[in-house]
């Protein structure tokens, strides 16, 4: 009984000490890593906003649950929202982060910058985990292709694109380039829909 007792003893002293330990390096840890992680957003913000001299945030709003499901954006999040404004403070649009379950590997998350016109600024890709030679290249060969687009909905297509709202899809990766066109089109959807269409005065 008394060997018992020691042990108990010894185990929970262990703990109460691993359990200090592990508070204090949160502690430790806590503001760099938040830092760490304005700095990324920051500059994800910038990659799409880049005439922006400063971003705000957007109080997330929910949109419509039953029109949001209607339209098909089920497997599609918005997470956050900021407000791209110039030196003097007027907005020029809104930065959008996106994530959608429709990704042949999983979520994908992304931003894409949204001018007060519709216009798509273009996208910055946050995660992605899509098959290494087919999906992974989503950066090189989607992203660039929704920079300075104005459509109200994109669709893709693997016979070449013919206007301004069509993508080409990644060769041998539909499934990835349907998960990424479905996220933009649930911004955009969001842009319209909750932020009023970016109207300067929204």
């Amino acid at each position: 009984m008394k060997e018992m007792m020691k042990n108990t003893g010894i185990l929970l002293v262990i703990t109460v000490v691993a359990g200090l330990i592990l508070g204090l390096v949160y502690q430790i840890t806590k503001e760099p890593i938040a830092a760490q992680d304005a700095k990324k957003k920051q500059e994800a913000c910038q990659e799409v906003f880049q005439d922006a001299a400063s971003f705000e945030a957007v109080e997330l709003q929910q949109a419509d649950a039953s029109l949001w499901k209607q339209e098909g954006y089920e497997q599609e999040t918005v997470d956050d929202v900021m407000r791209a404004v110039d030196g003097a403070g007027s907005p020029l649009g809104y930065v959008i982060t996106v994530t959608t379950k429709e990704g042949y590997g999983g979520d994908i998350t992304f931003t894409m910058g949204v001018r007060l016109d519709g216009t798509l600024n273009g996208m910055s890709i946050l995660s992605i985990s899509e098959t290494a030679g087919l999906g992974m290249r989503a950066e090189e060969v989607l992203k660039p292709q929704f920079a300075g687009r104005q459509a109200e909905k994109f669709e893709y297509t693997k016979n070449g694109a013919v206007s301004d709202s069509q993508i080409d899809a990644i060769s041998g990766a539909t499934i990835t380039t349907n998960a990424v066109t479905n996220g933009v089109n649930a911004g955009l959807y969001y842009f319209r829909t909750v932020l009023g269409g970016g109207s300067a005065d929204e």
